[in-house]
C-alpha cells in the first residue's frame, strides 16, 4: 500500500475555480486501476490535507501521469496554492479495527 499525503493552503478567493478541479480529480482517481481511497480534510487554520491509497507505486505512477492531472497540478502551482506539500508513503504495517465487526459476534 502507498499512501500520499497532500498537504495545501489555498490563495484568497479561489474558492469557486479550485472546488469543481478539486472534484474533477476525485472522479478521475477513483477510476485508475489500483486507487484505494482518498479522502480530504480542512484544518481550523485553513491547511487542506487530502489522504491518497493505492495498492502500489505502479498504480501511483499511473495516476501521477495522467495527462489531465498533470493539467490540475500544474494550474495548482500556478494559481490555487499559496502553499504545497507532498508526502508519499510505503505502508509498513496496518491494523484495522471496527466495534461494528463485534456487534455481531456473540460470547
Amino acid at each position: 500500500m502507498i499512501v500520499t499525503v497532500f498537504r495545501t493552503r489555498l490563495n484568497p478567493g479561489v474558492d469557486a475555480e479550485y472546488g469543481p478541479t478539486a472534484q474533477r480529480m476525485s472522479e478521475l482517481a477513483r477510476n485508475v486501476p489500483g486507487y484505494v481511497s482518498h479522502k480530504g480534510f480542512i484544518a481550523e487554520d485553513g491547511e487542506r490535507v487530502t489522504i491518497v491509497e493505492f495498492e502500489s507505486e505502479e498504480a501511483l505512477d499511473r495516476w501521477r501521469i495522467d495527462p489531465e492531472h498533470r493539467g490540475a497540478k500544474k494550474r495548482g502551482f500556478e494559481s490555487f496554492y499559496s502553499e504545497f506539500k507532498f508526502q508519499i508513503c510505503s505502508v509498513i504495517r496496518e491494523r484495522v479495527w471496527s466495534s461494528a465487526a463485534r456487534q455481531g459476534h456473540s460470547k
